[in-house]
């Protein structure tokens, strides 16, 4: 299971969302073989005034925040993050430098998904990779 929250500018998100979408849930299937109908992102536009960051940074500035069950290699999220800037870098041409990526693993008990506890669900595809 994966949850994906993607904050930026307004101006530049909003036109790439789906592009930017389609991008992250690429990499996903690709580095941890998630399933291609396993895709829950969720924008956070931003209006200029209300989204500080650092000075060498640019208006293309964007934060990615996964929450996922944990099991995964540092391997793997290694491949995931580097899948990231790199598909980010050549289909957007937004430069690894204006990309942070931050990964949220928690305990499968710690999610509640289809009425369920997520550690009693029966999931479609492998966490420990």
């Amino acid at each position: 299971m994966g949850q994906i929250k993607i904050y930026g500018v307004k101006g530049r998100l909003n036109p790439i969302k789906k592009t930017l979408s389609n991008i992250i849930h690429s990499c996903m299937v690709d580095a941890l073989e998630y399933p291609l109908d396993k895709k829950f992102h969720r924008f956070f536009p931003m209006d200029k005034e209300d989204f500080y960051f650092a000075s060498e940074r640019t208006e293309s500035y964007t934060i990615i925040e996964i929450s996922m069950f944990e099991g995964r290699t540092i391997q793997a999220k290694k491949q995931l993050v580097n899948l990231l800037f790199e598909r980010i870098n050549n289909q957007l041409n937004i430069s690894p430098l204006d990309v942070e990526i931050t990964i949220f693993e928690t305990p499968k008990h710690n999610w509640g998904i289809r009425g369920l506890p997520g550690d009693e669900l029966a999931l479609n595809y492998k966490v420990n990779i």
